[in-house]
């Protein structure tokens, strides 16, 4: 299976889930409004909303993938190591689920000071009680999420990354049906706090259906999941010895961006909603390429490591680096020339006016300067995991961290929102440098000069390419604010304009390895 195959198919599906989430928060504002009822709705989300990211997007497979996929592949017949598989599946199933009913239970009797500490201060008494409600109802979720990484770790050791990468459409999917069906219950007569509590609901049912999707596919590749008897077995523990520090590791963005709203609630009213609007920009590229990147090549790099194939491995490494490069760098030059335009034409209507969008546009150029760094991390961090080594991106991730609070410290009142994104930026790339740095130290891995003078075709072509936009985005200033049809052609003129630039010069000066690419689109046996 083809490197770019999987993270085409991984990158598609995502882009999918992105685009459908971002269509379900315009329709979630335009039915329910800004209101006591939708801030406590949303700050009962966070909760699952922020273990979904962390689970789903790498930290539980980070640690369950290369030791089902060393069973799965490591014996010498395919049916011992099929079996062998199964048994470990089966086990850490029967072990993890009563945990997590545990964990829920737990949570659901302490939610009231959960939601005191996430809460402003004071405390509004109804919004809190409804917020406590809210969440009560949508924290079950977690619960089915997990199961569901567990199988999707299962599917990605043998290569189907389809299912698992769909699975979040479902949730967005379903939402956004619910909210339509609540506009048309609210035209009845229904009111905003009922909607919003059908909603939560709706959250918890949409997990249901994820987890059947996912058990399906489990069942089609030949995996027979049953519940034993809870047995904490050797692997089992290492195992949950693995997962914890690759829950911090892999999850260093979920965390900075807890971190940041201490800083962002300092400041002046709409701050946290700006950042939001512009990380909502900023994640459709990490998670169509970062996340794709990350879940395709953390099986095959097991595999290498596994058998001690020093030159598959750094090709693989090599290849993700490249390929992550070649798409993060446009993106990233992109979004920063033209971050007001695109935030004009996604997000302003309504109570969100040409003013914010102008701030928020300045909040996503100042975001986007650290995107190729959040994708790099994606990307090295599998190397790691591959080793069953997850304490060195916890400590990446706290050092960033550490680097993520100096620099608040230092810019929140100066720069104010700005500051803020500016102090994520400067974090992200610490994040990368140890991570690289160590790889060295240990010789795992190193940066071919080949790829290194590759990256710097990259750049010119991308600064070519952003010419071009400064020159194009001045063009089209008419038709940001207009109506649909002329935002979606000055958004498809934009982007038009940067793929033909980009690729055609990254093409013509070899910023790219033909060979390589080609290879990429070729099933080769490993």
């Amino acid at each position: 299976m083809s490197l770019l195959k999987n993270v085409g198919t991984i990158g598609g599906l995502t882009m999918v889930s992105r685009i459908a989430g971002m269509a379900r928060e315009m329709i979630f504002s335009r039915v329910l409004g800004a209101n006591a009822v939708t801030d406590a709705w949303f700050q009962a989300f966070i909760i699952p909303n922020v273990f979904r990211r962390l689970f789903a997007e790498g930290a539980f497979s980070a640690a369950f993938v290369p030791m089902f996929s060393k069973r799965l592949h490591g014996a010498s017949e395919g049916d011992d190591g099929l079996e062998e598989a199964r048994s470990f599946s089966n086990d850490v199933l029967s072990v993890f689920l009563p945990v997590l009913i545990a964990l829920v239970a737990v949570l659901e009797l302490a939610m009231p000071a959960v939601i005191w500490v996430l809460a402003d201060k004071p405390v509004d008494p109804q919004g809190f009680d409804m917020a406590v409600d809210f969440a009560r109802i949508m924290f079950p979720y977690i619960l089915l999420v997990s199961l569901v990484t567990l199988f999707t770790g299962m599917l990605n050791s043998v290569s189907r990354f389809a299912p698992g990468a769909s699975f979040p459409i479902i949730l967005n999917v379903i939402l956004i049906v619910a909210l339509l069906f609540g506009e048309r219950w609210m035209d009845s007569g229904a009111s905003v706090e009922q909607v919003a509590y059908a909603i939560a609901w709706t959250v918890t049912g949409a997990g249901v259906m994820q987890l059947a999707w996912l058990y399906i596919w489990v069942r089609v590749e030949g995996f027979r999941p049953r519940l034993l008897w809870p047995r904490i077995t050797p692997e089992v523990k290492r195992l949950s010895i693995i997962a914890l520090p690759a829950a911090i590791g892999g999850g260093a963005y979920q965390i900075n961006t807890l971190v940041q709203l201490y800083f962002l609630n300092q400041l002046e009213s709409g701050s946290v909603s700006y950042m939001n609007y512009a990380d909502r920009l900023n994640q459709l590229p990490l998670g169509i390429i970062g996340i794709a990147l990350s879940t395709a090549i953390l099986p095959t790099l097991s595999k290498f490591v596994g058998s001690k194939n020093r030159e598959g491995a750094d090709r693989i490494q090599s290849d993700a680096i490249e390929l992550s490069m070649l798409l993060t760098i446009p993106a990233a030059v992109a979004l920063a020339i033209c971050a007001t335009p695109f935030v004009t034409m996604i997000f302003q209507g309504g109570r969100f006016d040409l003013s914010d969008a102008a701030v928020t546009g300045n909040v996503l150029a100042a975001l986007v300067m650290g995107l190729p760094a959040y994708v790099l991390v994606k990307v090295l961090v599998p190397n790691f995991y591959a080793r069953a080594d997850t304490r060195t991106p916890v400590y990446a991730a706290f050092i960033s961290l550490t680097v993520f609070v100096a620099f608040n410290i230092a810019f929140v009142q100066r720069f104010g929102v700005i500051g803020v994104a500016y102090a994520s930026v400067i974090g992200a790339w610490i994040n990368v440098g140890y991570l690289y740095a160590i790889m060295r130290l240990r010789d795992q891995y190193r940066l071919p000069l080949a790829l290194l003078g590759r990256i710097a075709r990259q750049l010119l072509a991308a600064a070519a390419m952003g010419a071009a936009l400064f020159y194009a985005r001045d063009l089209l200033s008419a038709f940001y604010a207009a109506g649909l049809f002329e935002r979606l052609f000055a958004l498809l003129v934009l982007v038009a304009c940067a793929g033909i630039v980009y690729f055609g010069i990254a093409w013509a000066i070899g910023a790219v390895d033909r060979e390589r690419i080609a290879s990429f689109t070729k099933k080769r046996a490993v």
